[in-house]
């Protein structure tokens, strides 16, 4: 039976600040058990375990939702070729939905009456309605003690809490098989420079193989299923999800592609700087902080980058026009912007995933990618449904299209300019 004020399930991550969290929540008089999701970050669980219950926590469980990560993240977003703002391939938040759900299923398991975590109360309204849910960073009782990373570094040391965040190097990191982002500290300043040593991932592109690198990905139904590459002059066939994309983040993490340095806008309208190795979910919990009105982020996304731009150019051989044009326009955005916002379990995000869906039906094939110093090269694709037909594109022989098909097109097609150039001819200004 819980003590004191309930039994809570925190998502921990070893981290300052939900380290902080949870000695903090103790103090209010709450049970606390730390809920660890292992989705691929390079992480000594145990370590982080010990360090749970050593601060106070009643238990703390550590689940591998690795598979559910890249099959039901990871890969639909490479399908729709996801992003936010053109640059960002939403690495931070592919992982929140499979997080959430299963520390919902843990706390109901556990007999807990609420769950805490910063960031995914939408995902909590979803999936169990009538979880209570605790987030310090809107109680005044939190955010008065702790106006910014300083003070959480401060009350850290004097718990004698181990973190790896210290005062020379104040950014926080969150890390998952696809990514890992970097924030705050002096991050926060948009024209400073990354210091060298904050890059986890990947290596410095300059400092990269002075040999290119290649190998194959095959697609089936727009979702990878196979890589292929040489090691030490050994081919290797990877097909597991979880496999796959890992060694598409070895090849990639060694020959510097993956980091970006970004501003982007947050849901409730603050620029938010980012460097990828970005933040989804509601963010008012912290937007109502004064340490987070300026933000920056980092980011680091190798394997995630080279399979998405091999996905992009075999739509380009098997993809309907329209189809591509609409899914482009209308459902990446929205589904990038619905994932940055928190808002996968959605009506909309299932509406979407429909037509993303139905979009790959025939996207399938292969496609040899170069990597050199930072660049993903395509060198070549193939497919078996392919649109293209050679004879039709070619220069040296007439196909089945003849050029004089095109008069009637050109002329329906010009009328409105005509006009336009008429009209502009009379005015002032002309064209």
């Amino acid at each position: 039976m819980a003590s004191g004020k309930g039994r809570v399930l925190l998502a921990y991550s070893g981290g300052l600040d939900t380290s902080v969290i949870l000695a903090w929540l103790i103090e209010q008089g709450f049970e606390v058990i730390c809920f660890i999701a292992d989705v691929g970050q390079e992480e000594d669980f145990e370590a982080a375990k010990a360090k749970a219950i050593k601060v106070g926590a009643r238990k703390c469980i550590v689940q591998d939702l690795k598979k559910e990560f890249v099959e039901s993240q990871c890969w639909p977003a490479i399908m729709c070729n996801a992003h936010y703002e053109n640059v960002y391939y939403l690495g931070t938040s592919l992982a929140r939905p499979v997080i959430a759900r299963a520390q919902v299923q843990a706390a109901q398991q556990e007999g807990c009456f609420a769950v805490s975590h910063v960031r995914f109360q939408f995902a909590y309204a979803a999936l169990d309605p009538g979880m209570e849910v605790i987030v310090p960073w809107r109680d005044p009782k939190f955010f008065n003690t702790f106006a910014g990373r300083q003070e959480l570094l401060d009350y850290a040391a004097k718990k004698g809490i181990p973190v790896s965040s210290t005062k020379a190097k104040p950014w926080s990191m969150d890390e998952n098989l696809a990514h890992c982002s970097y924030e705050s500290g002096l991050l926060e300043d948009p024209d400073t420079t990354p210091p060298v040593d904050m890059w986890r991932l990947v290596v410095d592109p300059e400092k990269a193989r002075d040999q290119p690198e290649r190998f194959t990905v095959e697609f089936d139904k727009g979702i990878p299923i196979k890589l292929e590459y040489a090691e030490d002059g050994k081919p290797i066939s990877v097909t597991e999800s979880v496999e796959l994309l890992t060694a598409a983040n070895a090849l990639a993490r060694r020959n510097g592609v993956g980091r970006i340095d970004i501003v982007e806008n947050r849901y409730v309208g603050i620029k938010s700087r980012g460097c990828v190795s970005a933040l989804s979910d509601i963010l008012i919990p912290e937007a109502a902080v004064p340490r987070v009105a300026r933000h920056i982020l980092n980011y680091e996304t190798p394997g995630l980058t080279c399979l998405r731009k091999a996905h992009i150019d075999l739509e380009g051989l098997c993809l309907d026009r329209e189809v591509r044009a609409f899914r482009d326009q209308s459902v990446t955005i929205e589904y990038g912007r619905l994932l940055y916002n928190g808002l996968y379990f959605s009506p909309e995000r299932e509406a979407l995933q429909s037509y993303i869906e139905k979009s790959q039906e025939h996207v399938n094939g292969r496609v040899r990618i170069k990597l050199y110093k930072g660049n993903v090269i395509i060198e070549g694709r193939t497919s078996g449904s392919s649109l293209y037909d050679m004879s039709e594109s070619s220069m040296d022989e007439l196909g089945g299209f003849l050029p004089t098909d095109s008069t009637g097109f050109i002329q329906v097609n010009s009328l409105r300019l005509k006009k336009y150039g008429a009209m502009k001819k009379k005015s002032e200004n002309g064209l």
